[in-house]
C-alpha cells in the first residue's frame, strides 16, 4: 500500500536520489533555470521552495539547515543575498515548470525549472559578449604575430660558434683475426 508515499523513487536508491537532488538544487540556485526531464522537476520543486523559505527566514539556524543540502558556499550565498529577499512578499510557488517536449532518444518529457522573475541574458548583453571577446581574439592574434616575429628574428641571428674545431684524434686500427696470428 502507498499510504501517505509522497515522493517518487525514480529508480534509484535513498542516497542516489538525495545526492541527484541536491545537485539539482544547487545548480538551480546558480543559473536559476535548468532544463531535465518533468517528474525530476516536479520533485525538484518541493526542494528548491523549501531552500527559499528558508533563505526568507536569513537567520544562522535557517543557514545552517540549507548548507546541509546546497554544499557549494557561492550558490548558498546567492540564495540568501538574492532569493530570498526577491520573493519576501511571496507565500510559496517560487518556482515555475514549462513543458518542452519529448526527447528524441528515449521520449522521455522534458521540461525547464526556474525561479519567478528570472530574466535571462537580454540581446544586448549577448551582443556587448560578443564583442569583447572579439576583441579578446584580436588582441591574442596581433599577440602572437608580435612573439613569432621576435622568434623569428632570433632564428635568423647567426649563432656564436667557437672558432677553433677540436682535432680529431685518429682512430686505433684494431688487428683482424688473420693479423694476430
Amino acid at each position: 500500500m502507498k499510504h501517505r508515499v509522497r515522493k517518487k523513487q525514480l529508480g534509484r536508491h535513498t542516497a542516489h536520489r538525495q545526492a541527484m537532488f541536491r545537485n539539482m538544487v544547487t545548480s538551480l540556485i546558480k543559473h536559476e533555470r535548468i532544463k531535465t526531464t518533468l517528474t525530476k522537476a516536479k520533485e525538484l520543486r518541493t526542494y528548491a521552495d523549501k531552500m527559499v523559505t528558508l533563505a526568507k527566514q536569513d537567520t544562522v539556524h535557517a543557514r545552517r539547515l540549507a548548507a546541509r543540502i546546497i554544499r557549494e558556499k557561492g550558490a548558498l550565498k546567492k540564495l540568501f543575498t538574492e532569493l530570498g529577499p526577491r520573493f519576501t512578499s511571496r507565500n510559496g510557488g517560487y518556482t515555475r515548470v514549462l513543458k518542452l517536449g519529448s526527447r528524441l532518444g528515449d521520449g522521455a518529457s522534458i521540461a525547464i525549472i526556474e525561479y519567478l522573475g528570472f530574466v535571462p541574458k537580454s540581446a544586448k548583453t549577448q551582443e556587448e559578449t560578443k564583442e569583447s571577446t572579439a576583441k579578446q581574439r584580436k588582441e591574442k592574434t596581433k599577440a602572437n604575430k608580435e612573439t613569432k616575429k621576435a622568434q623569428s628574428e632570433t632564428k635568423d641571428k647567426p649563432k656564436k660558434t667557437a672558432t677553433a674545431k677540436k682535432e680529431s684524434t685518429p682512430k686505433k686500427k684494431t688487428a683482424s683475426k688473420s693479423e694476430k696470428k
